[in-house]
């Protein structure tokens, strides 16, 4: 059974009923989220593009990969080209799929897609009016020295980079 507590543009909550594998039935709390596509852009050169985004739940400016939530139905690879070119103005000739992780799965079905993009274009940044953001770019060593250091903390941003790093490193 699932008793909706809370419906709003990006979550929902609910209060889901459900019996556990060893039989004890329990009231669980889940937000229900559509799912997002992060994506690290990686140039020629080896240098990754980040943003350092205002995060209100966060407490402040924090750096991040590109990422948005999915529309709809839409394909995550979609998103991931989208939000790369709205929110850093790049398109990406080359999208591959790294991981799908769950950001918090003790309390929310939210899958976050994550990609490498290559062979980067010019696009138009166009962002939304509560995207506060500043586009950075630095080599994807000082963008993984800077999670070693505690600087970079959102897990998908970290997910991402040092996959891309690990890839690079074989």
């Amino acid at each position: 059974m699932t008793k909706n507590i809370y419906t709003g543009i990006v979550v929902n909550l609910n209060v889901d009923t459900v019996t556990l594998p060893n039989g004890f039935t329990v009231d669980l709390e889940v937000v229900r989220h559509s799912g997002a596509a992060a994506v690290v852009p990686l140039k020629d050169d080896g240098r990754v593009i980040l943003i350092r985004q205002f995060r209100h739940a966060a407490g402040g400016f924090i750096y991040e990969i590109p990422a948005g939530k999915l529309h709809p139905g839409e394909d995550p690879t979609v998103c991931a080209a989208r939000e790369l070119e709205e929110e850093v103005g790049y398109q990406a000739g080359k999208l591959e799929l790294l991981s799908s992780i769950f950001t918090a799965p003790g309390f929310t079905d939210e899958i976050i897609h994550i990609y490498k993009a290559t062979e980067l274009t010019v696009g138009r940044q166009q962002l939304d009016r509560d995207e506060i953001l500043e586009v950075i770019e630095m080599p994807l060593l000082e963008a993984v020295r800077m999670i070693e250091a505690g600087t970079i903390r959102d897990a998908k941003s970290i997910v991402g980079l040092q996959s891309v790093y690990l890839q690079k490193s074989r």
